[in-house]
């Protein structure tokens, strides 16, 4: 066919070839930037920052990188082994030769640098949580007269986008146990689902919803998803898991869906409700949230290394609860991605440190700290004692007044006792002897006397 093409076309068709023939522009984000995350920026990043090197911005990678000039760029001479020390990355399978190439054709063609300004580093972009959000406007569907609020609204264009229909209006009875499940988590008795059959008049939907959000059951159903959030547990978690007494915060939070308390005021009880002033002992029961923490009670448990742990535990928990954040990262070193310092972590911590720590002694040699207690009798038993502590302070006192009487039958008690002395025999030992190679001698009042060998067992 390049016959019958005159010279001008031939030529026209020849640069076409070596056009096609020519590699595609090397593009950063799609070439270079997936090198840099997988081989490099595992230690050269600003998060982790080896060598003082970031391959997370440009200001700072232009120091390995002179554009247009890739065979005297020290990135190029590390990855290629090429330079003095060692290859490039120190750990992990070293870059493939079209990898290399790649970054060469890249810094010969300026090492451009997309959506940043060279003289300033690399900032991630914005994550969604911390961005305002927007009210989207409520679409107009099709299907007005379906649409009994915005959310169907939503819900219904989507479903004309996709050229579906919705379904069928689910029969009553089926209506009934859906909601009942979902709001109390317990499904409805026939009389029930009967009751609300023959409620045909206007609003039978309103007032079974109104019935069931009133029930003690709501409490029960929507707190254990806060519980499972503070890691509410009636034992201690650890080895021997003994058994704890804390279940007047678990009715504190479902006394609190049930009285719909402001999320605001149930935030600030939990937090720090015995700060507040006048706090009763309803706030200082919502403080239980902090006190959720496992208890270890083994032997060789270190108290302060236990404490710590307990300390972690609260800001963490803290922090993911009310905040939804990971703040856990900080412990160790400012988080990459949210707006957190590790100065920060130990800031918060500081406050659960200031909490009031008791010792207890558990056996001979292991001592703990301890939870503070808080008594919360009903009133009939705090009545009860009160009347017991008044009969104990009286006889205490009468037990505190002396009589001659007294006086005189404890003088014949102390007697009795120092004349009992006599009384007791020492025996002599027939024979001393040890299995083990200890040394037995008898002393002039009669005890036994151990020393010489001292084996583990005798």
């Amino acid at each position: 066919m390049l016959r019958t093409l005159g010279l001008g076309s031939a030529c026209l068709l020849l640069v076409a070839f070596r056009a096609v023939a020519q590699p595609a522009p090397v593009d950063f984000r799609r070439d270079i930037q997936p090198i840099f995350r997988s081989s490099c920026m595992p230690c050269h990043s600003s998060a982790q920052g080896s060598g003082q090197f970031h391959l997370d911005s440009r200001k700072d990678a232009l120091r390995a990188i002179q554009p247009g000039r890739s065979r005297e760029s020290r990135l190029i001479q590390r990855v290629s082994g090429t330079a003095s020390g060692p290859r490039m990355p120190l750990t992990g399978e070293p870059l493939s030769r079209a990898q290399i190439e790649l970054l060469a054709r890249w810094i010969d063609a300026g090492a451009p640098w997309p959506d940043e300004p060279a003289e300033t580093p690399a900032k991630p972009l914005k994550h969604w949580a911390y961005i305002k959000p927007e009210r989207p406007p409520v679409p107009q569907p099709k299907n007005a007269e379906w649409v009994k609020n915005p959310i169907d609204a939503f819900v219904l264009a989507r479903l004309e986008k996709e050229g579906l229909a919705p379904s069928p209006d689910a029969p009553r009875e089926t209506l009934i146990r859906r909601v009942s499940l979902d709001l109390i988590g317990l499904p409805p008795t026939p009389a029930e689902v009967e009751a609300f059959l023959q409620d045909t008049a206007p609003g039978a939907w309103e007032r079974l919803v109104d019935r069931l959000l009133a029930s003690p059951h709501y409490g029960e159903r929507w707190a254990r998803l806060w519980l499972d959030l503070a890691r509410y547990a009636d034992t201690n978690g650890y080895e021997k898991d003994r058994r704890r007494s804390i279940w007047k915060y678990r009715d504190w939070v479902i006394d609190a869906f049930n009285r719909d308390m402001p999320f605001d005021r149930f935030t600030i009880e939990q937090i720090a409700g015995d700060m507040l002033p006048e706090a009763g002992p309803s706030q200082l029961i919502a403080t239980g949230f902090h006190r959720n923490t496992m208890f270890n009670e083994e032997g060789g448990v270190d108290k302060d290394e236990a404490h710590w742990e307990n300390l972690v535990d609260r800001v963490n928990t803290t922090a993911t609860t009310w905040l939804g954040s990971t703040i856990a990262c900080a412990q160790c070193h400012d988080h990459k991605f949210d707006p957190f310092t590790q100065k920060d972590y130990y800031r918060l911590m500081a406050f659960f440190s200031n909490t009031e720590r008791i010792e207890r002694r558990y056996g001979d040699t292991s001592v703990k700290y301890i939870e503070p207690v808080l008594e919360l009798p009903t009133p009939e038993q705090e009545s009860r004692r009160k009347e017991l502590q008044a009969e104990i302070e009286k006889l205490e006192a009468l037990l505190g007044t002396g009589t001659s009487e007294l006086a005189a039958e404890q003088a014949r008690w102390e007697e009795g006792i120092r004349a009992a002395a006599a009384d007791w025999t020492p025996l002599d030992a027939a024979t001393l002897r040890s299995s083990s190679g200890t040394t037995l001698r008898e002393q002039p009042d009669g005890s036994i006397m151990a020393s010489g060998a001292n084996p583990n067992a005798d």
